[in-house]
């Protein structure tokens, strides 16, 4: 496939122009701008899933199989919410961009620190990955708060995505709750904190 050094947003075949409406009850600005935050959590999203799914690959140690399938399910699940939120932004009037070439462009963070790395350093890092997509699907509720339907999406979202922290933290929870990620400011400082505890028992 030939490599195109430029993309015209609109030909005489395509156009990423917003459509002049939207869904019954809202105006048309207002249901752009609850799609126009919806496009950023698509992108978070689809470096979630790839990112969940780069790890599924590149776990390695005594408790593999456990982690290996625990993590698809979650893959097909932030799959499927990917799926809805690009579904609401064309309802809204809003084209989704799904192209990898947008999200690199628009996303604020680097890219997952680990590729081979035992079970425990790698649900160390996507507990921090987990926490960043939370707190900006969090702050994405209040953001399309003039559109109930939408943040009653994104609000169930969030609750799902909370479970599926919640299910990797729990490898990394003592008995009295204490998180042995707590603290970590990077993937790495992560994986290493839960490392270092693994060594000394």
């Amino acid at each position: 496939m030939a490599k195109k050094t430029t993309r015209s947003a609109t030909t005489s075949v395509s156009s990423d122009a917003d459509a002049p409406l939207t869904v019954p009850g809202l105006d048309a600005a207002t249901g752009h701008r609850v799609a126009d935050a919806l496009q950023m959590r698509v992108h978070a999203l689809n470096d979630l899933a790839l990112t969940l799914k780069h790890a599924h690959w590149n776990v390695v140690g005594p408790h593999f199989i456990g982690v290996h399938e625990m993590l698809d399910p979650q893959i097909d699940g932030v799959r499927e919410m990917i799926d809805v939120l690009a579904e609401r932004m064309s309802t809204l009037g809003v084209p989704p961009n799904g192209l990898p070439g947008a999200l690199v462009a628009a996303r604020t963070w680097d890219d997952y620190d680990l590729t081979r790395a035992d079970t425990a350093a790698h649900l160390a890092a996507l507990d921090l990955v987990y926490t960043g997509v939370i707190e900006d699907h969090r702050a994405a509720i209040e953001a399309v708060g003039d559109d109930p339907v939408t943040e009653d999406i994104v609000i169930g979202q969030t609750a799902d995505l909370e479970q599926f922290q919640w299910f990797v933290r729990a490898h990394l929870q003592g008995v009295t709750g204490e998180l042995a990620t707590a603290g970590a400011s990077g993937e790495v400082e992560a994986a290493e904190k839960v490392s270092r505890r693994g060594r000394k028992r």
